[in-house]
């Protein structure tokens, strides 16, 4: 039986309707419908809703670990939205005019986020219901958005950002190199060929950062930065940190390596899946986005990592 750690958004009822609504480990986006989906259930037992309806087509979005606000790019404009999310509905709190397209990404407990923006990286604190701008780094950034016929498609990053979640902090692996920036400036933590896997833990300054299939993590990085290295580490796609800290999951193309800390022990869980990233979702990580198969999520918690899938959405 698989281990009941799912996140709870919120349990309920529809005023409209008095329909009960159960336990939900978050949402997700969905690039076919241009929308969200709300994943509805317990872990093993989980189904996807039907679209919720954002007064817009969009063509990406963050979600907030904790499943209460998501950050979406409408397909109509250059701009980001900040929505409230609750009970499997959504309502729109403010937009961002971009001028151009960007990327967003949330801090670990989504308290805060960043916004990878042409002209810089933009930090946002007091998510979702008090957004306000903690500070803006003017560093070099670099975007770009294929181009596939006719189908509009996300902007991608070409570097790598993560965010504290207390929003006083920033890490950047870009062109070689990963830094700290804050409001008072930069300084570089790591050389990097390329760009860096990098991560904070939640309610932290410590983060790691994988270079070369070394896993190094700090302690402190706006303050004495000490460090402990975890060699012969795969190469992945992305990392993060569990909900406590205490594990540190590393997601390569269709197998994901969670470590221990503590121990340095790792134990590796293999998914029928391409994984695309290792988003939050309140206790779990998402391995990938809705398409033709299902989405695929990671618990780990135990000492051996768990992966269950939530089924394809079946169009009514």
């Amino acid at each position: 039986m698989f281990r009941l750690g799912f996140f709870f958004v919120a349990i309920g009822a529809f005023a409209q309707s008095g329909n009960v609504v159960g336990p939900s480990a978050g949402y997700v986006f969905d690039p076919a419908a241009q929308t969200l989906r709300q994943v509805r259930g317990i872990a093993g037992a989980a189904t996807l809703s039907d679209p919720i309806d954002l007064g817009m087509p969009i063509i990406d979005a963050a979600i907030s670990p904790r499943g209460d606000a998501a950050i979406v790019s409408g397909i109509a404009d250059d701009s980001f939205h900040l929505f409230r999310l609750s009970n499997g509905a959504a309502s729109e709190i403010t937009s961002i005019k971009l001028g151009a397209s960007g990327v967003a990404v949330f801090s670990p407990t989504g308290a805060s986020a960043a916004l990878y923006r042409p002209d810089g990286i933009q930090v946002l604190r007091g998510l979702p219901d008090a957004p306000e701008v903690a500070f803006t780094a003017q560093v070099q950034t670099a975007l770009a958005r294929p181009v596939m016929g006719a189908m509009p498609t996300r902007t991608i990053a070409l570097g790598r950002i993560a965010v504290s979640d207390d929003a006083t902090a920033l890490l950047h692996s870009s062109q070689g190199s990963v830094e700290v920036i804050t409001a008072a400036g930069s300084r570089r933590l790591a050389s990097a060929p390329g760009t860096a896997p990098i991560a904070f833990a939640p309610r932290s300054h410590d983060a790691a950062v994988l270079i070369g299939g070394k896993l190094s993590v700090y302690q402190d990085v706006t303050g004495a930065a000490t460090r402990q290295d975890f060699p012969n580490m795969p190469a992945t796609v992305a990392i993060g940190f569990s909900s406590d800290a205490g594990k540190i999951a590393m997601a390569a193309q269709r197998a994901v390596t969670v470590l221990d800390r503590a121990t340095g022990a790792t134990h590796q869980a293999s998914c029928d899946c391409t994984i695309g990233a290792l988003t939050g979702m309140g206790a779990m990580f998402r391995l990938n986005d809705p398409g033709d198969g299902p989405v695929w999520l990671l618990d780990p918690a135990d000492s051996e990592p768990k992966l269950v899938f939530v089924p394809a959405a079946v169009e009514r």
